[in-house]
This record gives structure tokens, C-alpha cells and sequence, in this order.
């Protein structure tokens, strides 16, 4: 081989290890690159987490909506939303599948504060409890004959203006049941009682409003109490109260009391009178003498005994 052809291979030999080494510093920049917008894209990534986890932050510190069925700012009751009833009252034997709000389910606010004229149309007010006539053989034919039920039907206007009450007694009693408990003033508990009795009536003078007023009588105070201004009477866990009021629409009064006690001695104490007073109904109707009523409703009654401090009480009616 001449000296020229070495020549030539040697600068073949040069150039081709030069071609080598640029083209792995490309490869190497290259990856260098690749590593830096890889960086660069885990670090845009990461950033945009970032600015969402601020957002999501931001997004919690928005003040929250008071919750629907509560009180809000300005005082005023809003409806529950859920429609589902959950309060329980704080009395023992007050119906232990029974709900203190289940007024919420006619759309009535929690506490109660709409009118039950603006709740329900006339003549659809709930009937409430219905119990069959005493006296089968006097009474059925009230139940069994066309032309009864038709001169039945022309009281109607009378019927909805007493269910009109009573439903307004049925709300304000559910509502009284979720708030008396030991320690509130029996003053407070009658104001707030009448206050709301007048808001859900729509008291308009004489044409309806509360019957007469409250009575809260407590242990020896058989019935017919009511705390006069600076009476400051308040209600204890050991105590057994009764609780009465009435409402009102064009003079016909609806009235109806029931016992609160808390403290579980007490019990066969409150299942006498709720026993006594389930006869009584029964026995009530058209054609029958008050006396029997008496004396069925005293036969249920002193048919109880109660145990107190490890002696023995058999229940008493009173004599009035």
C-alpha cells in the first residue's frame, strides 16, 4: 500500500471516529433533553395538583348554607328539606314510635310557624283518630244507614272547623314535647306553648285562638295551675306534670293533657292513666251516661299499684 492510500485511510479512520463521538454526545443530549422536559412535565404536573388541592382547599372554606329546617339569620323557621321526622321526645311513655317533627311531613316548618289555613285546604284536614260508636245496639244503625250519614254530612263546615283545632293542638303538642324537659321555667314552657298556639290557630279575636290558659300542675297539683308573672317555678327530673291547653275556632274548644315525667319509677304510674284514659274514650258517645264513662275510666284506673322507695301505692282517681 502507498503512502497516499495510508493517508486517505487515516483521515477515513479520523472522520468516522469524529462521526461516532458527535453522534453520541446527539444520543446523549438528546436524552438530556428528554430528561429535562421529562422533569419539566412531572414538575407542571405536580404544579397543577397543587393549584387544585388550593382550589379544593378554597372551595372548603366557603361558609356553608345553615342547615334547611333550623332557624336561620333572621329568626324565621325554614322547612326540612329531607321531609324525614327524627326528633324524639323527652318524656317516658309518650309513643316510643312517635317523632316530635313529624309535623315537617304537611310541609310545616321546624319549630312550627305557618298557619294550618295556608297547610291544608278546607275540608281536608286530618281526621285524627277515629273509635267506633258505643252501644252496638243503639248506635249502629249511625253507622249502617244512608239517611244518617247524609244528615251527618250537613255538619261537615262544623266537623273541619273542629279538625281544624285539633290538628292545630296535635302540631303544638308534638312541638311542646321536644322542648319541656328538667330545668325549664314553667312560665317560659306556657308562653312558648301559647305563643305557638296562636301562630299555627291564626288568632284573630274572639273567632279563634287559645281555649284558656295553660296548665302545667305539678306532683300534688291535681289539674288547673298556671304560673302567674314572677313565678319562678322550675321543672325537676323527679317531678310528674300535666300539661293543658286548648284551642279554639269560632268557640269550638279542642282540649287534651297528658302526663310528662323522666324519671322511670314513675312508669306504671303513666301506663294507668294512659290505659284509664283509652277507656274512657271508648266509653264516651252519643246516648250514654256520664257516670258510666266515670266508672269505667275508675275501674282501669285503681286496677294499677305503683312501687315508690320499696312500698307499695295503689292509684287513686280523685274525688272531684
Amino acid at each position: 500500500m502507498s503512502k497516499a492510500d495510508e493517508d486517505v485511510e487515516t483521515t477515513l479512520a479520523a472522520e468516522a471516529a469524529k462521526a461516532t463521538i458527535e453522534d453520541k454526545d446527539d444520543d446523549e443530549n438528546a436524552e438530556v433533553n428528554e430528561d429535562a422536559e421529562g422533569e419539566a412535565g412531572e414538575g407542571e404536573a405536580a404544579e397543577g395538583e397543587v393549584k387544585k388541592k388550593k382550589k379544593r382547599k378554597k372551595k372548603k372554606k366557603k361558609k356553608k348554607k345553615p342547615a334547611e329546617g333550623a332557624e336561620g339569620e333572621t329568626g324565621v323557621a325554614a322547612p326540612a328539606s329531607n321531609g324525614i321526622p327524627s326528633k324524639k321526645p323527652h318524656g317516658r311513655m309518650l309513643n316510643p314510635d312517635s317523632f316530635t317533627d313529624s309535623y315537617i311531613l304537611c310541609g310545616q316548618t321546624d319549630p312550627p310557624t305557618r298557619p294550618l289555613s295556608t297547610l291544608y285546604e278546607p275540608g281536608t284536614f286530618p281526621l285524627g283518630e277515629c273509635v267506633p260508636y258505643p252501644l252496638p245496639e243503639l248506635n249502629s244503625y249511625r253507622e249502617t244507614s244512608a239517611e244518617k250519614r247524609a244528615m251527618d254530612r250537613l255538619q261537615s263546615d262544623l266537623y273541619d272547623k273542629v279538625r281544624h283545632a285539633a290538628e292545630v293542638h296535635r302540631q303544638v303538642r308534638k312541638y311542646t314535647q321536644s322542648f319541656v324537659k328538667p330545668g325549664i321555667k314553667l312560665i317560659d314552657m306556657c308562653e312558648k306553648i301559647e305563643e305557638t298556639n296562636r301562630l299555627l290557630v291564626g288568632e284573630n279575636g274572639l273567632s279563634r285562638g287559645i281555649g284558656f290558659p295553660t296548665g302545667c300542675s305539678i306532683n300534688h297539683v291535681a289539674a288547673h295551675y298556671t304560673p302567674n308573672p314572677g313565678d319562678e317555678t322550675v321543672l325537676q327530673y323527679d317531678d310528674v306534670m300535666k300539661i293543658d291547653f286548648g284551642t279554639q275556632i269560632d268557640g269550638r274548644i279542642v282540649d287534651c293533657a297528658w302526663t310528662v315525667a323522666f324519671n322511670p319509677r314513675y312508669d306504671p304510674l303513666l301506663e294507668a292513666v294512659k290505659d284509664a284514659t283509652n277507656t274512657g274514650i271508648a266509653a264516651a258517645g252519643i246516648d250514654v251516661r256520664l257516670c258510666d264513662v266515670g266508672e269505667a275510666i275508675q275501674e282501669v284506673m285503681e286496677s294499677y299499684e305503683v312501687e315508690l322507695d320499696g312500698k307499695t301505692f295503689p292509684v287513686k282517681c280523685i274525688r272531684n
